[in-house]
């Protein structure tokens, strides 16, 4: 079939929404679909690339403890509506669809069957406080509705009610396991990485105080940082007036080096605070065979399980952080045993794996709106008989 993969965040710049659609879109175009991804401009970028098609521009704001993306232009509905009569997809599938204005706007001119997922996950948010207010008629548009995670579920579903389908993200498993170590890091010392943006909900000062501790108890290893954000000053800053050796800053890194550095790592730290709904680098880190110490959220217990591929300690909880760590540094044999139980459980959540859910439960929705005689006027495409004996695809 036709589809189209809206993102209201400037693709292809870094983000894990971006990564999930482009993986998507790779994937579901060798499974055969004629896909397009619909997004914005920021800066100079042309109008249409190849299969990626921009309207307006995106402009970058603070959102849920990190940055975001809002999209604007003056001709928005003339240029959706140019697009979709040009397109004609059988199925748009919306990447966070209440993000403005993009993802409306596209969603209010749509004839064809309406997908959405939903990514984000966080306590109060007034935005969507705000949003349950304003957009009922929009969410009433959304044929079928996909959560990366049973928290993310939960998150949207306080503002939202309906029914969700919690399908996972995905993990390129051949780009980590084809990787290798970085040859100079390879020299005795145990590596311990963090992976992210430089901001509060990563809680990076929480590790670098772990850290600390685990040095001043005459441990020897090395802390690679990966990420760049606002609180780097901030953390150059407490590396310096303490004194803390063996802490390499490396900034933002291609994907082909943080596939080898995530192999380099002797363990892995994401010491986020909270409002995570899933945690893609621990699928990285599963991936190359790293094992895993990390906080005790909702959006990871869904990724890890507690001692078998990490251990889990509390949010900003800098002795029980440098504990778990200094645990795995000082047994080799648990941080083989938790290595290879993250690279069997990241098999289930490949890219291909994933697709195959998303495909299927494209077909359900379309199926439940053929049984309703509810299609719209334009599908035109097959309608494929149900995997599963229940007609609804499985968990």
């Amino acid at each position: 079939m036709k589809i189209g993969l809206v993102t209201p965040y400037v693709y292809p710049l870094p983000g894990g929404v971006n990564e999930h659609v482009r993986f998507l879109y790779e994937n579901l175009r060798l499974r055969g679909h004629d896909v397009r991804i619909i997004t914005s401009s920021h800066g100079l970028q042309r109008s249409s690339e190849g299969d990626v098609i921009r309207i307006g521009k995106g402009f970058s704001v603070p959102s849920n403890g990190s940055v975001g993306t809002i999209t604007i232009s003056p001709r928005y509905v003339s240029q959706v509506k140019q697009v979709l009569e040009r397109e004609r997809f059988d199925l748009l599938h919306f990447h966070e669809p209440f993000v403005p204005f993009l993802s409306l706007i596209v969603l209010r001119q749509s004839t064809s069957v309406n997908v959405a997922t939903f990514h984000a996950y966080a306590g109060f948010s007034p935005a969507m406080e705000i949003g349950s207010k304003m957009l009922p008629g929009y969410a009433r548009r959304l044929h079928g509705r996909i959560a990366v995670s049973a928290a993310a579920r939960h998150f949207v579903d306080r503002f939202f009610p309906g029914d969700y389908k919690v399908i996972p993200n995905g993990v390129d498993l051949g780009r980590f396991q084809r990787a290798v170590p970085i040859a100079r890091w390879q020299d005795g010392t145990p590596n311990v990485l963090f992976v992210g943006r430089l901001e509060d909900r990563k809680g990076l000062p929480h590790l670098l105080k772990a850290f600390r501790l685990i040095r001043k108890s005459g441990m020897e290893c090395r802390l690679l940082i990966v990420g760049s954000g606002p609180q780097e000053r901030e953390a150059r800053r407490y590396v310096l007036t303490r004194g803390l050796q063996n802490v390499e800053f490396l900034g933002r890194v291609s994907d082909a080096e943080k596939a080898q550095l995530f192999k380099t790592a002797d363990v892995f730290v994401s010491p986020a605070t909270g409002r995570e709904s899933f945690g893609v680098v621990l699928l990285e880190a599963m991936a190359a065979g790293a094992p895993i110490v990390c906080s005790d959220i909702h959006g990871y217990k869904g990724v890890v399980h507690r001692d078998q591929q990490a251990i889990l300690v509390p949010p900003r909880d800098a002795k029980a952080l440098a504990a778990g760590i200094a645990g795995l540094l000082a047994d080799p044999e648990m941080r083989a045993r938790m290595g290879a139980s993250g690279q069997a459980r990241a098999e289930q959540f490949s890219w291909e794996h994933v697709t195959a859910k998303v495909e299927e439960y494209y077909n359900f929705v379309i199926r439940r709106l053929a049984a309703q005689n509810q299609l719209p006027p334009g599908f035109s495409a097959e309608i494929v008989a149900p995997a599963h004996p229940a007609g609804a695809p499985e968990d």
